[in-house]
């Protein structure tokens, strides 16, 4: 990530703990990190503080409601698992005051990682001990995040190169190496491949028989009906 903000744009002098690689205010006045600011408008757009928080505490929350349904999808429908509920909401609570105390990145960023981490294994769990014929909708969904992972590394890690790098060749080519805003792209199709995966696992259980399709042959969806009754 870059040590500190190239300039001064519309939104005044940069609040957040965090300043990506992506030049700022480079393409417009209003917009500070403009091709990431796509994937988490308000923090990128405007690289304060308050939506730092707006763009971050969401992702922790988003997890633990992925946590308790894959958890919960071998149980029965209507079924609510109060201790489990109480400690993702407990958790959720604890990180939020602890953020807003220390205001350090890496604690958000391990936080999060734990309830990532905690999803791949309880998916290989059940691509390994349930439902082995998930595998590649379930190793899909993680390699695709993996590699967006991988790029937001190499984009902190690289970002003083990667700067010069796109000083020296034409925009069209300068824009793909914005490698957090690939970070945006695919981890929001993993996301979006395991919230698949769940469902396939949750109707599965519910003896409906779902069945993965591809709108105009690229884009997956499930479709399901109820199991017939004889």
């Amino acid at each position: 990530m870059a040590p500190a903000a190239d300039r001064e744009g519309y939104w005044g002098p940069t609040t957040s703990t965090l300043d990506w690689c992506e030049e700022n205010y480079s393409v417009t006045w209003y917009i500070a990190e403009f091709l990431v600011g796509m994937g988490s408008w308000c923090f990128h757009m405007t690289l304060k503080y308050e939506m730092q928080l707006l763009d971050e505490l969401p992702m922790i929350y988003s997890c633990c409601i992925f946590v308790y349904c894959m958890f919960e999808c071998f149980k029965i429908k209507n079924s609510i698992n109060y201790h489990l509920l109480f400690t993702l909401v407990l958790f959720s609570l604890i990180v939020t005051t602890v953020y807003l105390k220390v205001k350090e990145p890496i604690f958000h960023q391990v936080m999060y990682g734990m309830l990532v981490f905690t999803l791949v294994l309880r998916s290989i769990y059940i691509v390994t001990w349930v439902y082995p014929w998930l595998r590649g909708l379930g190793y899909t969904s993680l390699g695709i995040f993996l590699l967006g992972f991988l790029f937001w590394n190499v984009d902190n890690i690289f970002c003083d190169s990667l700067r010069n790098f796109r000083k020296k060749v034409p925009p069209i080519i300068g824009i793909t190496t914005q490698f957090h805003a690939w970070w945006h792209i695919l981890t929001g199709l993993g996301s979006y491949l395991h919230i698949l995966f769940s469902l396939y696992t949750r109707t599965l259980y519910l003896r409906y028989r779902p069945k993965v399709k591809f709108l105009f042959g690229i884009w997956p969806v499930i479709l399901f009906e109820p199991l017939r009754k004889h």
